[in-house]
């Protein structure tokens, strides 16, 4: 059960700007280095390439609205375009979350002892990449518990005129939700909190983390902002962890 606190910030957007400031502090951007080099090169290219392709990738998408609803194109156009780079951002962020899950780990771990002034272990570069089998564990969890859910969002795009104004939609609530997950879980794994606890830990308290989620999907949409998006994430999920649920799984 998440600690409350009248003093502890109401929204999800704070945690967000909390982790812009969170990032830069002195010691802590020594950890971000290199997550943040992993999201440059793969989300920079990544959305290069994408921002090239969505001309062929539109028109295929609207011609799946039938004719006599061809109005609704005004409509539909801006929410394809939002609907696509909400998929593909959230696959190349989450690629990129794999590769950097070590790291993103450690990030967490440094920023929490700074926060709480609590040191509990000596980790180092090298003791997180002998946890990496575990750590890719946690991540498989991330992706089987997404990919289910992701395939019956997009079967929902091709049902004729109310798929195309829906789907959009629901992408982005889905969408926030998965960031919060993905989040909000490098300080969770790092206590040995197992991910179904992690999950009802946060559902406990959903709106905050839709909007924290929500945002940082709004975020990931800006080029280059969305390059430096992930350590903020990291930073700001932590801050969470440490505000409402350190002490409930403090052991």
């Amino acid at each position: 059960m998440s600690q409350h606190h009248p003093a502890l910030p109401s929204s999800g957007f704070t945690y967000v700007r909390l982790g812009c400031h969170l990032v830069c502090l002195p010691g802590i951007r020594r950890y971000v280095i290199v997550p943040l080099l992993i999201n440059i090169l793969l989300l920079g290219t990544a959305f290069y390439w994408l921002f090239n392709k969505l001309h062929q990738w539109i028109p295929q998408l609207l011609s799946y609205v039938p004719h006599w609803l061809g109005w609704l194109n005004v409509i539909v156009w801006p929410l394809a375009v939002i609907s696509i780079i909400l998929i593909f951002g959230y696959f190349f962020s989450t690629l990129a979350n794999w590769i950097a899950a070590p790291f993103f780990g450690l990030l967490a771990e440094k920023l929490e002892q700074r926060l709480t002034g609590h040191v509990t272990t000596e980790s180092s570069w090298w003791s997180l990449m002998a946890d990496l089998p575990r750590i890719m564990k946690r991540e498989w969890l991330k992706l089987r518990y997404y990919l289910p859910r992701a395939i019956g969002l997009l079967l929902i795009h091709f049902i004729p005129g109310v798929g195309q104004l829906l789907a959009p939609v629901l992408w982005f609530i889905f969408g926030a939700w998965m960031m919060a997950i993905q989040y909000c879980d490098y300080p969770f794994d790092n206590h040995k909190v197992s991910f179904r606890a992690m999950r009802n830990n946060l559902a406990q308290d959903r709106k905050l983390h839709l909007e924290f989620g929500g945002l940082i999907s709004l975020l990931t949409m800006i080029p280059i902002v969305n390059l430096v998006i992930m350590p903020i994430a990291v930073c700001g999920a932590t801050a969470i962890w440490v505000d409402r649920y350190r002490l409930t799984h403090k052991s």
